[in-house]
């Protein structure tokens, strides 16, 4: 009888875990553009798509088409008992606190803004460390001294790209000219190619042979402008590479999809904690992409260039500015 009390003890213990696993439920929403834009929203979507191949754990989520649906997507999320639920990008900031607020038992987390409650994880990047890097190999790329850099909505963290940047095109030759300009003050201003291409045009005529993009959908446009006069664009969030190969010199990666399948994994483990987490280039957050669509793009003198850079600003060596905590670029 003892040893059948213990076996079904097991059993109860055993069946417990199943069902405790089963439960296991995470959630992720997308914001404005969709999963599939090539950039960041598709970065999260290859890093929950790691998360279920490599745990077979089903993941919920959603794409919203307007700003009203943040809220109501978290909440039923929320309600239903899926938990961590990730919103992907800032403008999930005060949808995303209003529902934690109402679901304290809920684990959430949000992509590039800082929601300071118990039960969130604020995930920030040092996208100016990445910039920089990819502003040393357009630097070294251009054969004019001019390029160029476009930006989605004008924004304080958009603006921390294009600081990074600048940073690095100068340290290459301080008589360098970046060429700036940012396609909107709205979230529409994610999802303009037209726009993109009209900006990147302009930006040739005046002698860029570069353009590195921080604009969502609508940096497609600028690297397929790029493409048509035979220049050079640098992709962003996501690699960008083979959009248009051989017209696209590296991209910026922003390693979101890491973020996305470290907060599910930390759940499902019982590891989940909130705070801010920042990603730079020492936590491999962020980077430049290499592969077969620009490795002859990419002479060994840059590559070695941006290396030395990117161990630097490991080191210390190298302080690159942050925008978002004091917006007079020094570059």
């Amino acid at each position: 009888m003892k040893h059948f009390l213990a076996g079904l003890l097991a059993a109860t213990v055993l069946t417990a875990s199943a069902a405790s696993a089963a439960d296991f439920e995470p959630a992720i929403l997308y914001d404005l553009g969709g999963k599939f834009d090539k950039s960041f929203n598709e970065a999260a979507y290859n890093g929950a798509e790691r998360f279920k191949a490599d745990t077979g754990v089903e993941y919920r989520e959603f794409e919203i088409v307007n700003d009203a649906q943040r809220e109501q997507a978290l909440r039923r999320f929320a309600r239903d008992g899926a938990s961590p639920i990730i919103s992907v990008g800032f403008s999930q900031a005060a949808a995303l606190e209003a529902v934690a607020k109402e679901f304290p038992d809920t684990q959430f987390a949000i992509i590039d803004s800082v929601v300071d409650l118990p039960n969130v994880r604020s995930i920030l990047f040092k996208e100016e460390e990445g910039s920089y890097l990819v502003g040393i190999l357009a630097a070294m790329k251009s054969e004019s001294g001019k390029v160029g850099f476009i930006g989605g909505m004008d924004i304080p963290l958009i603006s921390k790209f294009a600081c990074g940047y600048t940073g690095g095109v100068k340290s290459v030759a301080e008589g360098n000219t970046v060429l700036e300009n940012m396609t909107g003050t709205t979230g529409a201003a994610w999802n303009d190619p037209v726009r993109g291409g009209e900006l990147a045009k302009s930006q040739m005529d005046q002698g860029a042979d570069v353009i590195f993009h921080a604009a969502g959908g609508t940096g497609l446009g600028v690297l397929q402008a790029a493409a048509d006069e035979g220049n050079f664009g640098i992709g962003v969030d996501s690699n960008q590479n083979g959009l248009f190969p051989g017209h696209v010199l590296t991209s910026m990666v922003k390693r979101v999809d890491n973020a996305v399948y470290d907060t599910f994994k930390a759940g499902q483990d019982g590891e989940w904690s909130s705070g801010v987490v920042t990603l730079g280039l020492a936590e491999d957050g962020v980077g430049y992409a290499m592969d077969e669509n620009n490795e002859d793009l990419v002479t060994e003198e840059m590559k070695a260039a941006a290396e030395q850079a990117k161990q630097d600003i490991i080191d210390g060596k190298i302080e690159v500015h942050d925008y978002t905590t004091d917006s007079n670029c020094p570059y």
